[in-house]
């Protein structure tokens, strides 16, 4: 990745706090194709997407699709989340119905049925910990991390202040019942490739 050098980043608002809008405004400006980036309590995260986290969010976003309209869905595509300066751009996001974005596009992370996340080496930390603490908060009802590398998938619901209070992890293969949560829906895993 090149790095680049600037005398100054200007990202600070007129009480010198850096926001997440400046801070996305600063990132729309940098040459780096192919990566998905978010911001993480305030760090800067760039992650290339490979062909098995293509396959994987693309296998679940085909599924929603039976429920979800392509207008109520969404996938690396920015939504602020409680926390300090927490931008994600989560794998796939369902959205409830009503849900309408902000004047400024954005989508409101109230308006969150369902995120499922598809690990990736350098930001697994994140998924597991950060913004699963912060999806919890939101009060998002089912946060699926889906994991290539173990080829197993962790189901959270039950969310309150920052955690969720119910976890249900299994491999890929065995179905992700969601029938309980708004997603009404069971997802099946068996053709979720492994890296």
């Amino acid at each position: 990745m090149t790095v680049i050098e600037t005398d100054r980043i200007e990202m600070a608002e007129s009480d010198n706090e850096v926001t997440l809008d400046a801070m996305f405004e600063w990132l729309e400006g940098m040459p780096i194709p192919g990566c998905k980036t978010e911001i993480v309590g305030g760090h800067i995260f760039m992650t290339p997407q490979r062909q098995v986290h293509f396959e994987i969010i693309l296998d679940l976003i085909e599924q929603l699709r039976t429920k979800y309209p392509r207008k109520r869905m969404a996938s690396d595509v920015r939504i602020d989340f409680p926390g300090h300066l927490n931008g994600f751009a989560c794998d796939v996001v369902a959205l409830k119905d009503g849900a309408a974005r902000d004047d400024k596009g954005h989508w409101h992370y109230e308006d969150i049925e369902f995120v499922a996340e598809v690990i990736s080496r350098g930001t697994a930390d994140n998924d597991y910990g950060p913004k699963k603490a912060a999806f919890a908060a939101a009060g998002v009802p089912a946060y699926l991390i889906v994991d290539p590398y173990t080829g197993k998938w962790h189901l959270h619901t039950l969310p309150k202040e920052d955690e969720y209070h119910c976890t249900l992890s299994l491999g890929f293969g065995d179905p992700i019942d969601l029938t309980q949560t708004p997603v009404g829906l069971t997802l099946t895993t068996d053709e979720f490739p492994r890296d």
